[in-house]
């Protein structure tokens, strides 16, 4: 944790003081006394996210939704004002370049430097403003598979994957309806949820335990650990979806009515908290029988080689598709199962989820929030 703090300030730190540095480009008149203001303001925004965690911890839950729609907003802004803004630096680099090779002033393309700001400005809270719209319009997302192991008699099996949902101080009872919304709709036989279901402390979120609650499918609620598990408590949220109705797979696996396997993992983030469930992937599916159609819940899209060919399909979450175009080309480098479907081999599948709700930002560009329908259908 010591280190992602250190990583993270580092980072965070350094894109204020890029914005700082171009603030003063575009209006070099700006006074001693407003700079100092504007290091002061800076320096808030840095420690906006810590102080969120602080306020949860101490019970002071209205500061902490402040707080986390200021500092996340921002942080919104200030990524993809960073991004354009390099876009922007590319150009003039460019621009140059080709005037050193012709040998001409070509300086007049280059916009002044208040445009070099006010550009990245508006389009980044233009597309903060988009945003913040996309992140609460759920898509259904449809994903049929053919199988010989679904029997002739049932047909076809409809489980429902939800993942990345990050109940917390953003993710209340208002957003998570259209959620729930779009799962009752589906009337799913399975509810899946693939890790992540809560965001950080979750005092006072019984509630919104009780609209999953009410989901009752056929076949019953499974879930798996995500990181944002073990950040919340793993206590806690274990007691949370109890309450939800969901039975959390620690390294288990188990055989619904002679229909189909589940199996599900923990997230590795438990390791560090010394309360992670170290169980061999590979021991756990070969236990299973091997005529009926298994499923594996893992939250991150990471596919262990000598699990191929034990397990049908492998449903995964994490990545959120990068949740905010241009973090996606960062995100697809670590994960190169990044979203969507994925035919593996040995007849083996992955289903990674763009994820339901959002982390930090309460915005989504170009990554659409979902929730995945995933029919089993009998093949002679």
């Amino acid at each position: 944790m010591t280190l992602f703090l250190l990583v993270f300030f580092t980072i965070y730190g350094s894109a204020h003081f890029y914005v700082f540095s171009r603030i003063k480009a575009a209006f070099p008149l700006i006074s001693t006394v407003h700079q100092a203001g504007l290091i002061i303001l800076m320096v808030f925004m840095i420690l906006a996210p810590i102080l969120v965690r602080v306020s949860e911890r101490y019970g002071y839950e209205s500061t902490a939704c402040l707080l986390s729609y200021i500092g996340y907003i921002w942080m919104g802004v200030l990524f993809l004002f960073f991004a354009v803004s390099i876009l922007l630096d590319a150009y003039r680099l460019l621009i140059y370049i080709a005037g050193q090779f012709t040998g001409k002033n070509l300086s007049s393309l280059i916009p002044p430097s208040p445009y070099l700001f006010v550009i990245p400005l508006l389009v980044s809270v233009a597309i903060n403003a988009y945003g913040y719209f996309e992140a609460k319009n759920i898509h259904t997302e449809q994903v049929t598979i053919r199988t010989s192991k679904i029997s002739p008699e049932v047909g076809r099996l409809r489980i429902v994957q939800i993942s990345d949902v990050h109940i917390g101080m953003i993710m209340r009872e208002k957003r998570l309806e259209n959620i729930v919304a779009a799962v009752r709709q589906a009337e799913p036989d399975i509810l899946i949820s693939t890790g992540d279901l809560l965001d950080g402390q979750i005092d006072n979120m019984m509630s919104s335990a009780e609209l999953f609650r009410d989901i009752q499918p056929k076949y019953g609620k499974f879930a798996v650990t995500g990181n944002h598990e073990f950040f919340a408590g793993i206590g806690q949220a274990l007691a949370f979806h109890r309450q939800a109705g969901f039975l959390v797979l620690r390294g288990e696996a188990l055989t619904l009515a002679g229909l189909i396997s589940i199996a599900g993992v923990d997230d590795s983030t438990g390791e560090r908290f010394g309360l992670y469930k170290n169980v061999s992937e590979k021991g756990l599916l070969a236990k299973l029988p091997k005529e009926t159609f298994t499923l594996l819940l893992k939250h991150r899209p990471v596919i262990e080689p000598e699990s191929l060919g034990l397990f049908d399909l492998q449903l995964s979450g994490h990545t959120h598709r990068g949740q905010i175009y241009p973090f996606v080309l960062l995100t697809r480098l670590v994960f190169p199962y990044h979203s969507g479907y994925y035919d593996l081999p040995k007849d083996s599948r992955l289903y990674v989820s763009r994820g339901a709700g959002t982390w930090g930002p309460p915005i989504r560009f170009l990554a659409p929030p979902e929730v995945t329908v995933i029919d089993l259908i009998y093949r002679d």
